[in-house]
């Protein structure tokens, strides 16, 4: 794995567990469902079959891999249409190019996060560099969307780019576990927070955990909000009960202020830790309908969203387009 790796002895601890702390129970571990997405290329939808009211105000992650494409198989989505809701996309390995009809835009680099609010609509491309495309390589990745509540579905479209250089590193009290935080907060011992970088619109905490083989990560979480940690790769347990959870499998917490997980003695060959993406937030609690790229509060909205998007109004692609890339077959003037 490409993306962060850090000395966990240097490293701020979080707060460990105390008196009148709540463990979380596990209500469910589901296992997604395969498929493809954008172009053809392959995800797992983590959160299919979960009841929105253990996801809100998440909507759905796609885990993007881990696939080891070979020359001209990457593939990324062409230009399309967002309206209502926040989209996160985080890269553990490989890269994607970003473009909008709102002037965001660049490179995802391995360990990068894009954070893109869609809010009134836009359209946008992520789409692998050329490199890429000819000559194949490593891709790992996750996109999360996020919904805006009602007030703020047709805020101003924002784009900001959170590098790994930005991630705020954490170790687990016993500093078996290395935190990278990409947003929200987490307690640290005598009263500390700690804050990531990125910047929300709904209150919630991304963090992706490697828990060392053998080791125990018990994490404070915010009462308030929901928890779901998704394993992508490696197995371990979940919970107190050490329920057992590997790679591909979403586990949905219940109530309460602290999280459980640990790893197995040993992993598998492609790992050398328990991999998790962490993440809650504190629940919307408004009607959510969708239609494709399109999150509002109701139908009549989401007839408007299409309708915006068939007229232009969501934006026009600009002159200078990113386009995807296609393969040349190996040809050396590529």
């Amino acid at each position: 794995m490409a993306a962060v790796t850090a000395d966990t002895l240097v490293l701020p601890r979080v707060k460990g567990p105390g008196l009148g702390d709540t463990d979380r129970p596990v209500l469910a571990v589901s296992t997604g469902p395969q498929g493809h997405e954008g172009e053809g290329f392959p995800v797992r939808r983590t959160m299919a079959g979960i009841d929105y009211a253990h996801l809100d105000p998440f909507i759905m992650m796609d885990h993007m891999g881990e696939v080891d494409y070979a020359a001209g198989e990457p593939k990324g989505t062409n230009w399309h249409p967002h309206r209502g809701f926040e989209t996160v996309t985080y890269l553990i390995d490989g890269q994607f190019i970003h473009q909008d009809t709102h002037g965001g835009g660049g490179v995802i680099h391995e360990g990068a996060t894009q954070w893109m609010t869609a809010g009134s609509g836009l359209l946008h491309i992520e789409t692998p560099p050329e490199q890429l495309v000819e000559q194949g390589g490593l891709f790992n990745g996750f996109q999360l969307w996020v919904n805006l509540p009602a007030a703020e579905k047709f805020s101003t479209p924002a784009y900001q780019p959170v590098e790994a250089s930005d991630l705020l590193l954490l170790a687990g009290e016993d500093g078996g576990a290395l935190l990278r935080v990409i947003a929200g907060e987490i307690a640290g011992p005598d009263g500390a927070v700690h804050r990531g970088p990125g910047s929300t619109h709904s209150p919630i905490t991304l963090v992706h955990a490697s828990i060392a083989p053998g080791a125990q990560l018990s994490l404070p979480w915010q009462a308030d909000y929901n928890a779901l940690a998704y394993v992508y790769a490696g197995s371990g347990t979940v919970g107190t009960g050490g329920q057992p959870i590997h790679g591909g499998q979403l586990a949905v917490f219940g109530a309460g202020d602290r999280l459980t997980l640990a790893a197995d003695e040993r992993q598998d060959s492609r790992t050398s830790s328990l991999e998790v993406i962490l993440l809650g937030g504190r629940p919307i609690g408004e009607p959510m309908v969708q239609y494709g790229p399109f999150v509002m509060n109701t139908r009549a909205e989401l007839q408007q969203a299409l309708a915006d998007y068939q007229s232009g109004r969501l934006g026009v692609i600009p002159p200078d387009a990113i386009m995807p890339h296609v393969y040349s077959g190996g040809r050396s003037d590529a």
